[in-house]
């Protein structure tokens, strides 16, 4: 497999076979995830790997947090999305074409509340993956650094896809960051960024045939200087 063939594979695997994935291969993968792009070196990231025991007491510390309201609890001043009634519609109304899509392939029409609310709880419980990755960053780091973090989790992901992985990056997480901070006793400067979930994926869930569609690139590329 290649880098292009990886990348135009990938999907968000949001349904996974109950197969363990053995530490040494994801210390392997984790390894050559370090080369991902990072300016000045800094390398900003920090990752916890969780499986077993330990992913099983952060999915039932979610379960009590959340309680049947997954998709209702504050996320501090670090929002996953910011204000998408103040920037240009087209992000909205991509945020939500995939949603439609999605709950298409499951069979879940827009009136069934209580279907699409207990789907977004399966983010707490990683999908059934095997493995949960959470993504830590210095709140201090700026801008670039946050690009450099997912730039990391990309690299993961296409890393992943090439082992017969899959993955689903999990900005989910964001609502638990303050239970996750006392639970993995990070510093005062330390934040939980997003998770990953990490598996193998099963291959007859039809969510995990949902293929995104891509904004055409007359839409965000613009060529100057060429003719």
């Amino acid at each position: 497999m290649n880098v292009t063939e990886a990348v135009r594979q990938r999907v968000s695997t949001r349904a996974f076979l109950d197969v363990p994935i053995p530490r040494d291969q994801l210390a392997d993968l984790l390894e050559t995830a370090q080369r991902a792009p990072s300016g000045g070196n800094l390398q900003p990231w920090k990752l916890i790997a969780v499986t077993g025991a330990v992913k099983d007491e952060i999915i039932a510390m979610a379960h009590r947090t959340l309680g049947a309201n997954p998709g209702g609890a504050a996320m501090g001043d670090r929002p996953v999305y910011p204000d998408l009634n103040a920037v240009d519609p087209i992000y909205n109304r991509r945020r939500k074409s995939v949603g439609e899509m999605m709950y298409a392939k499951l069979g879940m029409p827009r009136e069934d509340h209580a279907g699409r609310m207990g789907w977004f709880a399966n983010n707490y419980r990683f999908f059934g993956a095997p493995v949960g990755l959470f993504l830590v960053i210095d709140r201090r780091m700026g801008h670039g650094q946050w690009a450099h973090m997912g730039m990391y989790m990309q690299t993961i992901a296409l890393l992943a896809h090439e082992r017969g992985w899959g993955t689903c990056m999990q900005e989910a997480w964001a609502l638990l960051r303050d239970q996750l901070h006392d639970y993995f006793g990070l510093d005062e400067h330390h934040m939980i960024f997003a998770g990953i979930s990490l598996g193998a994926p099963d291959p007859d869930a039809t969510v995990n045939h949902l293929y995104t569609e891509r904004a055409p690139q007359s839409e965000v590329v613009e060529f100057r200087g060429f003719d």
